[in-house]
C-alpha cells in the first residue's frame, strides 16, 4: 500500500541545541534505515519549510501507523496521510 505522507516538524524554540542535534541524527539513522528496506520509498524536502513529503510503501495502515510513531521526532510533528492507488493513465507499470 503507497501513502503520502506529509510530515512538518515544530520544535520548541528553547529546545537544547544538543538534543535537538542527536533528534535529528537519530531521525535521519531510522530514515534511511527504512529507505534502504524501501518501506519509505521517497522523500522529499519542502523548500522553505521544515516540513518533507514522503511515499511509503508499507503492507498495512497499522504498518504505517507503527512507523511514524517510531519516528524519534514524531512527538514534535503536524503529520498528514492520504493513501495513493494507482492512476489509469500512469506509463509506468510498477510506479516507483
Amino acid at each position: 500500500m503507497l501513502f503520502h505522507v506529509k510530515m512538518t516538524v515544530n520544535l520548541p524554540v528553547d529546545m537544547n541545541p544538543e538534543q535537538a542535534a542527536s533528534l535529528k541524527a537519530d531521525e535521519k539513522a531510522l530514515a534511511q534505515r527504512l529507505q534502504q528496506q524501501g518501506k519509505w520509498r521517497h522523500l522529499w524536502r519542502i523548500a522553505g519549510h521544515y516540513a518533507n513529503y514522503s511515499v511509503f510503501d508499507v503492507d498495512s495502515v497499522q504498518e504505517l501507523h507503527d512507523l511514524l510513531m517510531q519516528l524519534p521526532l514524531y512527538p514534535y510533528m503536524a503529520i498528514e496521510v492520504n493513501a495513493l492507488c494507482r492512476h489509469p493513465s500512469s506509463i509506468h507499470e510498477d510506479d516507483r
